[in-house]
């Protein structure tokens, strides 16, 4: 059985990422990239779905873990009667495969280890025809093929569909194994050397980190937020997923099971402005060359989410074969968001066009061309209903966040046109940005209550409106601001933190409760702050950070009621939601 949401740990190549749990098991990997099928489905079925134990003989947990320096490199601790035992595990940043590698290290004692490696490609449904050779046992099926390296002295042995191993490593000693993916129709496999992969591993990560600008109190979460954040950039392209898991449930036994491990265009802008935030401009240079590839053609058919290469078909469809994350079904692959009108995405790409600015990377003449397409899209539509930030399967409606992102593109594109002189209709966008100001503030407002509901016409709250302050469409000292933080705190309190918005009416078209949505209560703490309740945002803050795992890892919710973390994960828009709260908080 999979273990809970917060027992994994992340390891990636800056290509795809696996999670490792405390009981040493890589339950969840996907190869060669975040959003192919996966080889290791345990986190949503069972072992028989795919899984990689490797830990000391009839251990359970490990006693500690934590990520060497600052990596994605994870060393796990087993203190037994017979000795300790260290696992180390870490993905090297690829040369031309994916590489799984694990290096058992003796500290003291002689202990023995059991090994099972139970590969099942296709998201779990297909068993691989597994061979020996000299120095390998290769697992192959259709296009897949992963290449196990057996270290020396080690016997394996086929058992119950799994290649199993025992052996025993005594203080000093070290036994590598590296698991290598590759199309099958290859016949050898790259030699690696794991301790010089260890070496090169570390010293990237820690060079990459050290860039790091951030220097306030809560630097070890910041920075673990930001190589978090780093670790879902696929690289060759410069998209950035949402999380690197599909179908962890919003609540346990629930239906709200999605498939994060695609580039939405929101995310990626919202992660941008962390990692800007934090230092690092080369991401943000490398994820607008992607946008300007993706988004390529007719501005009307901008999709909210697109593949890590900018690929534009993301059928979603249902893992029949697959139970579910304790029991959590559907299963789903795909995310049918790819079909939605969402327009705060406008708002969302423009804002980060001119953080990007802001931050001295200078505006090239087709960015331009883009954003001047994109603004004469958003002119002509942004009085449309929408599907809205929060992906509603229901009916379309008059999001008061649709709304407020459009006055964002406005804005931030007239800010933009001032800085750089470029040519650009200013006063149209200026007309545009007044219209879209006015219509908000007389139909997104209840003015019985004296607060900003969720869309025009209704009366339910929607933690989004919290970006009204946020944004800077109006100013937090506002009464109308005031009065709307203050109802989201009370209205859509769960357990002490914050929801996205009442369920219960089944207005977003899926049935079923969800549990606080942890970035929501950082959005909280900021608007706190900026009504000059900087004790309390504090206080806030610093409860939902003690949300994550001893890792400093953080999923999409948390059930107040279970204690625990759900959603997928980590999850990108938390992260970068604490990143900029803890920016805020530090001055």
């Amino acid at each position: 059985m999979a273990g809970r949401i917060e027992d994994y740990a992340l390891l990636g190549d800056l290509q795809t990422a696996a999670l490792v749990g405390r009981d040493g098991s890589v339950d969840w990997l996907c190869l060669p990239r975040f959003d192919s099928p996966s080889c290791f489905a345990g986190l949503l079925g069972t072992p028989e779905h795919g899984c990689w134990r490797l830990a000391p003989a009839g251990a359970g947990a490990c006693t500690s873990r934590r990520y060497l320096a600052d990596s994605l490199v994870l060393a796990s601790d087993w203190e037994t009667r017979e000795g300790t035992v260290r696992i180390i595990d870490f993905m090297p940043q690829r040369d031309r495969v994916p590489q799984l590698i694990r290096i058992v290290e003796g500290i003291s004692g002689s202990v023995p280890v059991r090994g099972d490696l139970r590969l099942r490609f296709n998201h779990g449904r297909v068993e691989p025809w597994v061979r020996r050779t000299e120095r390998h046992r290769v697992a192959v099926a259709g296009p897949d093929s992963a290449w196990l390296r057996v270290p020396p002295g080690v016997h394996t042995y086929g058992e119950d569909g799994a290649t199993a191993s025992d052996f025993t490593v005594r203080a000093g000693e070290r036994v590598r194994f590296v698991l290598t993916w590759q199309p099958s129709h290859l016949h050898t496999t790259p030699r690696t050397d794991p301790d010089a992969a260890l070496e090169s591993t570390l010293a990237g990560w820690q060079q990459w980190s050290a860039g790091c600008q951030y220097r306030g109190e809560w630097r070890e979460a910041v920075l673990r937020s930001l190589i978090t954040l780093k670790a879902l950039a696929y690289e060759p392209t410069g998209g950035i997923v949402a999380a690197p898991t599909a179908s962890l449930p919003e609540v346990v036994g629930g239906r709200r099971n999605w498939d994060y491990r695609f580039c939405w265009v929101r995310d990626s802008s919202m992660t941008l402005s962390a990692l800007l935030r934090g230092g690092f401009r080369e991401e943000a240079a490398a994820w607008r060359k992607w946008l300007l590839r993706a988004i390529a053609g007719d501005p009307g058919d901008l999709q909210a989410v697109y593949g890590v290469a900018g690929e534009r078909g993301l059928p979603e469809t249902q893992a029949d074969w697959l139970p579910g994350y304790l029991g959590s079904t559907p299963v789903r692959f795909g995310n049918a968001a790819v079909h939605q009108l969402q327009l705060d995405v406008y708002g969302e790409v423009v804002d980060t066009l001119h953080l990007a600015l802001l931050a001295g990377i200078p505006m090239e003449r087709q960015v331009w061309s883009l954003l001047r397409t994109l603004m004469g899209f958003l002119e002509r539509h942004w009085s449309e209903p929408d599907e809205g930030l929060w992906e509603v399967r229901g009916k379309r409606r008059h999001f008061v966040h649709s709304k407020v992102m459009a006055w964002v593109a406005a804005d931030r594109a007239v800010k933009m046109a001032e800085l750089t002189g470029l040519p650009a209709p200013v006063e149209r966008w200026r007309t545009m940005r007044d219209q879209v100001h006015a219509d908000v503030c007389a139909h997104g407002y209840d003015r019985r209550r004296g607060v900003f509901v969720q869309s025009y016409g209704g009366q339910e709250l929607d933690a989004a409106t919290l970006f009204i302050a946020k944004t800077g469409f109006l100013p937090a000292d506002d009464p109308r601001v005031a009065r709307t933080v203050e109802a989201v705190r009370t209205g859509l309190d769960h357990g002490g933190f914050v929801r996205r918005y009442a369920t219960e009416n089944g207005t977003d078209g899926v049935p079923g409760p969800e549990g606080a949505f942890l970035a929501c209560s950082f959005w909280l703490a900021d608007a706190l702050a900026a009504l000059g309740r900087r004790d309390e945002a504090r206080e806030l803050f610093t409860r939902v950070v003690a949300l994550g795992n001893d890792l400093g890892l953080l999923s999409e919710q948390w059930d107040p009621v279970e204690g625990r973390q759900l959603g997928n994960t980590p999850q990108a828009f938390t992260h970068v939601a604490l990143v900029n709260s803890a920016f805020l908080l530090s001055g």
